[in-house]
């Protein structure tokens, strides 16, 4: 049964940092492709980072911003965010794709002006 679960989110004031990380149960981050999507209130589900055996991608709004990075050794894989801001604010889900697609349970992020 694969498991994940989101830690990190919290309340912090614009500018500030946070740092995500998705803790995998049941299949193996480094063979896997892993992300991070969010959901802010009224809004669908977007991306925001994805990593791969080969490659990674983010989205436009958080480029430059935001890395994720995984530790294989851990069995997790992370997302730094620097300079937040009040449109990050979302709930945070952490994703893996092996032969279906699994979620976490998400972590809340809230940015203050």
């Amino acid at each position: 049964q694969v498991q994940l679960v989101e830690s990190g989110g919290g309340l912090v004031q614009s500018g500030g940092s946070l740092r995500l990380s998705c803790a995998a149960s049941g299949t193996t981050v480094s063979a896997n492709v892993m992300a991070w999507y969010r959901q802010a209130p009224g809004k669908q589900r977007e991306l925001v980072a994805r990593i791969s055996s080969d490659r990674i991608d983010y989205a436009e709004s958080v480029k430059d911003r935001f890395t994720i990075s995984r530790d294989n050794a851990k069995n997790t894989v992370d997302l730094q965010m620097n300079s937040l801001k009040p449109e990050d604010t979302a709930v945070y889900y952490c994703f893996v794709q092996t032969w279906r697609v699994y979620w976490g349970q998400g972590t809340q992020v809230t940015v203050s002006s």
